[in-house]
C-alpha cells in the first residue's frame, strides 16, 4: 500500500513539476516581452486586440479559471495522497483483526501468532497513514507554490493585455 501511495506522489511530483516549468516559461517569456507564437499569453494578446473594457475583462475572467483549473489536478493528487493512507490505515486493522480468534484467546499457545498478525496488520496501518500524510505535505507545498506562479502568471498576463490595449 505505501509503494501505490508513493506511485501517486511520483506521479503528482512529475505533473506538478511539468506545469511549473510550464508556468515560469510563460511567465518569464511575458515579462522579457518574447512571446512565442501559440503561447497562453500571445493567444490572450490575440483575444482583447481591439475589445473594449468590459469585452477584456470578461477575457481576463476566463484565463484565470482556464490557468486556475490547470493546477487543480495536482490538488487533487495530493488529496488522494491522504484518502490512499486512510485505506492503509483500515486494511492495516483489517489483518490486525484477521489474526484474532476469541475461541484460542485463553491458549497460550495461540496467543504469540495473533500478536504477530496484530503487529503486522497495526504496521501497515501506521506506516500508510504516516508515509499518506507526509507525502500529502509535501505535493501541497508544490501545488501551493503552483499556485503562486499561476497567479503571477495571470497578472502578468492580463497587465500585458491591458498595455496592448492601451497603444
Amino acid at each position: 500500500m505505501c509503494q501505490l501511495i508513493f506511485g501517486v506522489f511520483l506521479v503528482g511530483l512529475v505533473v506538478s513539476a511539468g506545469k511549473v516549468w510550464r508556468t515560469s516559461r510563460e511567465l518569464n517569456a511575458c515579462k522579457d516581452s518574447n512571446l512565442h507564437v501559440g503561447s497562453r499569453a500571445a493567444r490572450y494578446l490575440a483575444e482583447v486586440q481591439g475589445k473594449d473594457s468590459g469585452s477584456r475583462a470578461t477575457l481576463a475572467g476566463n484565463l484565470r479559471l482556464k490557468l486556475s483549473s490547470r493546477v487543480a489536478v495536482v490538488r487533487h493528487l495530493a488529496a488522494s495522497l491522504v484518502l490512499l493512507g486512510l485505506i492503509g490505515t483500515v486494511v492495516g486493522f483489517i489483518i490486525s483483526l484477521s489474526g484474532v480468534d476469541p475461541q484460542k484467546a485463553g491458549d497460550v499457545a495461540s496467543i504469540a501468532p495473533m500478536v504477530t498478525k496484530l503487529i503486522d496488520g497495526m504496521s501497515v496501518a501506521l506506516y500508510t497513514t504516516l508515509v499518506g500524510g507526509v507525502l500529502n505535505i509535501w505535493l501541497s507545498i508544490n501545488y501551493n507554490m503552483l499556485c503562486t506562479g499561476t497567479v503571477n502568471l495571470i497578472t502578468e498576463i492580463t497587465a500585458l493585455g491591458e498595455r496592448h490595449a492601451g497603444s
